[in-house]
């Protein structure tokens, strides 16, 4: 039976890495699949790792349309047997729908990935879908760690450094920026509630975590 599948995750917790090491295991076993992403940080039309890996990919817009583009390949004479969909968090709610129809009424296998909330802790409308109508949704099991240490849990915004929690949802940046640029970092839930950064840390003279001591 084909299944759609949702891998999940903070950032740098390997889902891109994940994707492109499914496509490789199953096209060595002689399965032919299509990659899809949408904003990638190595830009359009590719699906990057930090680890340094890459793929070409098609890229997926506000119109595209996931069955009509693969009813067309098979009527084309192709073969699909799965679907690599990287960034889903940034398809839409219908665009996950057409992904179910293709599973359910075309019998190939579809893997997402993507994280499910974004920096202000509000689920991505695509992460969402996919909670609603996968038939797994896999947490990835590479723990992203907070500064601290702790298990990271939230995706945070920054600007130079400092989090932000306003914008628009969907600001393409990576975790690797310089002074005053958007950057992302993951934080465990009591420092993103605290709004406490790496950078921001550093600067702390207190932290609130510490009780006052008295002599």
């Amino acid at each position: 039976m084909a299944e759609l599948v949702f891998f999940s995750g903070t950032m740098d917790c390997g889902k891109s890495t994940l994707a492109l090491q499914m496509d490789h295991n199953h096209a060595a076993r002689g399965r032919q699949g299509i990659i899809f992403t949408r904003h990638d940080r190595a830009g359009t039309a590719t699906i990057s790792s930090r680890l340094g890996l890459r793929a070409d990919a098609v890229e997926v817009g506000d119109d595209f349309e996931f069955q009509a583009y693969v009813v067309h390949l098979l009527s084309a004479g192709g073969k699909v047997d799965y679907l690599i969909c990287d960034e889903a968090q940034f398809f839409s709610a219908a665009q996950i729908d057409q992904l179910a129809r293709i599973v359910d009424e075309l019998g190939i296998d579809v893997f997402t990935f993507g994280i499910t909330t974004d920096f202000r802790t509000k689920l991505f409308p695509g992460s969402q879908r996919l909670i609603e109508l996968a038939d797994r949704v896999e947490v990835l099991q590479v723990e992203a760690l907070c500064w601290c240490g702790a298990r990271a849990t939230h995706n945070a915004r920054t600007v130079g450094g400092v989090m932000v929690v306003e914008g628009a949802q969907v600001v393409v940046g990576d975790v690797a920026v310089n002074e005053d640029e958007i950057g992302y970092e993951v934080l465990c839930r009591r420092h993103h509630r605290r709004r406490l950064t790496a950078a921001t840390s550093r600067a702390a003279v207190l932290s609130p975590d510490v009780l006052p001591f008295e002599g």
